[in-house]
């Protein structure tokens, strides 16, 4: 072996040496870490998109960067949260135009137009009671301007 292999040899071991000793550099971003979810069992799921846990008893769906939790409750009162993607709570005024439609088996359909609580922090409208299994409801809004519709079957097990 020639010496400038030797020299070469013993300086790439040396740079690997100090290298494998140094902590890995930090690296500055402006954002916050997200607060851990409620629920115990999701605590790890901290990152965007990570906690879909429902924070007011709902079923938590997404549109974008947003999560919305529909709470379908058994007396007729229905809500909508909205939440951003590490599920901090958003005022209800980032949607718009936001209604439902409750198709129940053998009976007309139901239109309600939410309205926005009195603390500005979810949509609500009171409608007939809702039970049993068979039907569907229809959630539509505009969120920044875009509109949004999906379909969700009523399962009488989380009904509150």
């Amino acid at each position: 072996m020639t010496t400038s292999v030797r020299v070469t040899l013993a300086v790439a071991a040396a740079l690997l040496v100090a290298a494998c000793g140094r902590e890995a550099p930090q690296t500055s971003t402006n954002s916050t870490p997200a607060a851990p979810p409620n629920d115990p069992a999701h605590q790890a799921l901290a990152g965007p998109h990570g906690d879909h846990t429902p924070h007011h008893t709902g079923l938590v769906l997404m549109q974008g960067d947003v999560h919305y939790e529909v709470v379908l409750k058994k007396d007729g009162r229905h809500q909508i949260w909205f939440s951003d993607a590490v599920r901090s709570d958003l005022p209800a005024s980032v949607a718009a135009k936001v209604t439902m439609e409750i198709a129940r088996p053998n009976a007309a359909v139901e239109s309600l137009t939410l309205a926005i609580d009195d603390n500005g922090e979810a949509w609500q409208a009171g409608g007939r009671p809702l039970e049993g299994e068979g039907a569907m409801v229809k959630v539509r809004f505009s969120l920044q301007g875009e509109p949004h519709e999906i379909e969700i079957p009523v399962v009488a097990a989380s009904l509150r």
